[in-house]
């Protein structure tokens, strides 16, 4: 979810929140040893991993794969600050991951995918599954791989069934979230005709706006990454024979020319992108932003008045680059990041809501085209229900 420090932190807190929270369930974790022969390897050079669920009952052949979040590396120096922990490297992830929200095994908390084959893909690789760089630094052994290791996973799930699929849905979240735009088409590519193919990001949609000192620091981080990766050619071509390849990792010059239907849940005050797009600490040095950051309650006037202007510009991009009827989105005003595969902000009696409808219900009448659903929530702190997502 993050690329500072304080982010990394941040993300810890927030899969502590899930354990100690969620309904959940613990689900094993299937190491794809096979790849490694492939070349398609974490940071460290281990097997990429993934967690399933199998499904069950008239969900058999049913399919969701969820990406992991975790930020990006740009630089030597941070990808093997990465390979040392569990987003660089398969030897430091749990063996167990707990499941909820839309991982969850039971019907009440998950009613349209509980009985799904349900896969959680771990991250560990720094460039939302993009990367494909032959050569390896013997000083550093560090692997830039994730388009191998996103192949690599899809053929063992393929060989495990999902070749089968009569339905399908890639998510994920933050980072992971990205990777589910960016690799939308593609996933689409690998399964039946007569599949039904479609996809929700949750919180990655990372729109290419400058900071409060004006400068354009996420677009030339995003550059760096795509850059010391070799992502230009696991971008989708459509974005980057037009334009910069480091451009295309944002969604909303990738989102107009994917075909495959998308529903994008995201805060239109996505705390990540306040803390490192708006107000990273770069182009704050005197810390004006920092208690502003953790908690938006402790936001100035014209500090607020900064992060409307944000949300502003954040739904023009989404608005102008999802225009397509096959589009869906949940745009609520809550400070939040990353909600569902947290039990609380998915579906419970107190989880945000947009037209009195959850998360969870919106995107399972979308899915299955009982009704669309795009929503754009008022300006904070209009809505009374965000109170339960203020920490996610």
């Amino acid at each position: 979810m993050a690329c500072s420090r304080l982010g990394q932190w941040l993300t810890l807190l927030v899969c502590l929140l899930i354990l100690l929270k969620a309904e959940s369930h613990l689900v094993g974790i299937t190491l794809v040893e096979s790849a490694v022969a492939k070349g398609a390897v974490c940071l460290d050079g281990s097997a990429p991993a993934y967690h399933l669920d199998k499904g069950f009952g008239a969900g058999i052949n049913n399919w969701l794969v969820y990406f992991e979040g975790g930020g990006w590396c740009n630089t030597v120096a941070t990808c093997l600050d990465r390979s040392n922990n569990f987003l660089g490297s398969s030897t430091k992830m749990e063996k167990t991951m707990s499941f909820s929200g839309v991982l969850s095994n039971e019907q009440k908390a998950n009613p349209d995918f509980y009985n799904w084959n349900r896969i959680k893909v771990r991250y560990c690789d720094g460039s939302s599954f993009t990367g494909d760089v032959e050569a390896v630094d013997p000083a550093t052994n560090l692997h830039f791989r994730g388009a191998r290791v996103f192949r690599a996973i899809m053929d063992d799930l393929l060989a495990k069934g999902m070749k089968n699929a009569q339905s399908a849905l890639l998510s994920g979240c933050s980072a992971g979230g990205l990777a589910s735009i960016l690799h939308c088409d593609n996933f689409r590519s690998l399964l039946p005709v007569d599949t039904k193919v479609k996809c929700v990001p949750d919180a990655g949609y990372f729109i290419n706006a400058r900071t409060v000192s004006g400068s354009p620091y996420i677009q030339a981080f995003y550059s760096e990454v795509v850059a010391l990766h070799g992502s230009v050619k696991n971008l989708p071509a459509s974005c980057t024979s037009r334009m910069s390849p480091g451009l295309c990792f944002f969604p909303q010059n990738v989102v107009p020319l994917t075909r495959t239907p998308i529903f994008f849940v995201n805060a239109a005050y996505d705390w990540w992108q306040i803390q490192n797009i708006l107000a990273p600490d770069v182009a704050d040095p005197e810390g004006a932003w920092k208690k502003c950051k953790l908690n938006i309650k402790n936001c100035s006037p014209s500090q607020l008045q900064t992060m409307q202007e944000f949300r502003l510009q954040f739904l023009k991009t989404i608005a102008g680059a999802s225009n397509s009827s096959s589009h869906g989105w949940f745009i609520h005003s809550c400070y939040a990041h990353c909600q569902i595969e947290i039990q609380e902000t998915w579906l419970a009696a107190d989880s945000p809501m947009l037209s009195k409808t959850t998360i969870a219900e919106a995107v399972g009448d979308w899915y299955y085209d009982l009704t669309p659903f795009r929503k754009i929530d008022c300006p904070y702190p209009c809505n009374p229900t965000c109170k339960n997502a203020e920490f996610f």
